[in-house]
């Protein structure tokens, strides 16, 4: 009896799963770590938001290039390899107390993500192109990316207990054991997938690497120099400068393809752009579960867990318990100032979230009692968790329709991706409601809901994205409009801190949820309009 899958999949599966497991170990808690007073940099809310914005995006960018050098120079286990080690060396290099230090370990996940993420998956597609497996390559897919959730579910519960237990460096350091497991892991399955690693021919179709670099590389970088050197800020930071103005020679250069296209590729890579543009609001929103959701978890939500539950998260290093001290806005305040005043560094004033601060008077523990409460990062398993559980579903759905022959287009099905999307928002707008503005605490409920809705457009957009470029692309730039689908969700990235930064801003809260809401309302209300126009592209290349 034939095998189903190749036997190489488990090794992928795993190598995968434990890549996941570092990177979300290390996003899930860079955030908290930025703003931590004792043993982090002590950041507002805006100066964090706006280095994590500029992280993910970078990180989401990185992979165009890294695709392309595996591709046609270094080959794929190379790739996966030298990426894997760089992302667990930056991992380790963040224990390290130094702001030096920590831009060093992010250029490295930063480089290392760009050769591992997207080396992995084209390794995946060659072993399932084969006559045998072609049929199955969706299949494969699927238990390729429930890996990845299973990482990213299971990585915060460990980053809870290390850090209650023995504190955020070691987080860190478990990120980078988990990074170099997952490079034994494909070390050790290498005879199973060591013929599919294959370089990628050069055709007269395609752009030269050193072209890539002089048109699209050279041009980016110098303009985000300018960007950076201007006086004062455009757009709030040096940083959001730097990066925007970086993406303006990319954006002119992915529109010259249209215009410079032949009459029959225009329409879709017409289509594609729109689908880019679009998406930007999605990434700008979903990826506030870093930042703003993770902000409203810490600070905003109710993590108090007593009686047997508390027991339990107490016995299991998922909860701590932490004093109450009516003074303690002020304590926190001073001993920053000391910090400050004791390393030579600039003094300034800092308001340090307390948990305690919007308590109903009724709910707060006695002077100088304590409350066991359950620890900020176990919120970032909520996403995952709800990929792991829906897409079975999904997957269910639209095979079920797929039989009655109504299953929608895959334009279609991004349009609902975003409108589900903008609904998962008004449920935060509820939570801002229902806490009085965030002077009280809301159930970890609103979170949850809201993470599942958000869930829902995900998995209707993300993967539906990817299958859109591979139909609607020339068949001679795909791989440079598979890099623009990263670019729209580098820049959404981007977005997402820049709009985090505006939380402190808004006194009232629900305010900041409103405008994510507009934001995608606006994004889904174009797609919409274009609806009939993509499906007839679509239609046009013979594909759904």
């Amino acid at each position: 009896m034939p095998a189903k899958h190749p036997k190489a999949l488990p090794y992928l599966f795993f190598s995968e799963m434990w890549e996941r497991f570092g990177y979300y170990l290390m996003i899930g808690i860079f955030l908290l770590y930025l703003k931590n007073v004792e043993q982090g940099f002590a950041m507002t809310n805006a100066e964090a938001s706006d280095l994590y914005g500029t992280f993910i995006a970078l990180v989401f960018l990185t992979p165009f290039l890294g695709g392309l050098l595996a591709d046609r120079y270094f080959g794929y286990r190379k790739s996966i390899i030298t990426g894997g080690i760089m992302m667990g060396a930056g991992y380790c290099l963040m224990a390290i107390h130094s702001l030096p230090m920590l831009y060093i370990s992010m250029t490295l996940v930063i480089i290392g993500n760009g050769f591992f993420k997207p080396n992995i998956s084209t390794l995946l597609g060659n072993l399932y192109s084969t006559p045998q497996f072609i049929d199955r390559k969706d299949d494969g897919y699927n238990i390729f990316y429930m890996g990845i959730n299973v990482g990213a579910f299971i990585c915060n519960f460990f980053s809870a207990a290390i850090i209650i237990v023995w504190g955020w460096k070691y987080a860190f350091i478990a990120a980078g054991i988990g990074m170099f497991i997952g490079v034994i892991t494909f070390i050790t399955g290498t005879r199973h997938y060591r013929h599919a690693d294959v370089l990628k021919p050069m055709s007269k179709a395609d752009m030269p690497f050193g072209k890539i670099v002089l048109t699209i590389l050279v041009p980016s970088i110098l303009a985000g120099i300018i960007g950076w050197l201007i006086p004062g800020n455009i757009f709030k930071s040096d940083s959001n400068d730097a990066f925007i103005f970086a993406c303006i020679p990319v954006i002119y250069f992915f529109a010259t393809l249209y215009f410079k296209a032949e009459a029959d590729e225009k329409r879709p890579i017409a289509a594609l752009l729109a689908i880019f543009a679009a998406v930007i609001m999605f990434w700008a929103v979903f990826k506030q579960n870093g930042t703003a959701l993770t902000i409203w978890a810490e600070s905003y939500t109710n993590r108090h867990v007593e009686g047997a539950a508390g027991n339990v998260f107490r016995s299991v290093k998922l909860a701590a318990d932490v004093p109450y001290i009516k003074d303690s806005v002020e304590k926190y305040d001073n001993q920053f100032r000391l910090q400050k005043t004791t390393t030579g560094s600039v003094i300034k004033e800092y308001d340090y979230p307390v948990y305690f601060k919007n308590v109903k008077p009724q709910d707060l523990p006695r002077e100088g009692g304590k409350a066991t409460l359950w620890s900020t990062p176990l919120s970032q398993s909520i996403n995952p968790a709800w990929v792991i559980l829906l897409t079975p579903l999904v997957l269910a759905f639209f095979s079920f329709l797929r039989s009655r022959k109504k299953e929608p287009s895959t334009a279609t099905k991004i349009a609902f991706g975003l409108l589900i999307s903008a609904l998962s928002v008004l449920v935060m707008v509820g939570a801002a409601y229902m806490s009085n503005n965030g002077a009280e605490k809301a159930s970890v409920l609103w979170l949850i809901f809201s993470y599942g809705v958000i869930t829902l457009g995900e998995l209707l957009l993300s993967p539906m994205g990817l299958s859109l470029v591979s139909k609607l692309s020339p068949v001679r730039i795909t791989s440079l409009m598979m890099g623009g689908w990263f670019l729209s969700t580098s820049i959404g990235n981007k977005l997402s801190g820049l709009l985090a930064t505006l939380w402190d801003g808004y006194e009232n809260k629900a305010n900041f949820f409103w405008v994510n809401f507009v934001l995608l309302l606006v994004a889904t209300g174009i797609i919409f309009a274009m609806l009939k126009w993509l499906n007839a592209i679509m239609k046009e290349k013979g594909v759904k």
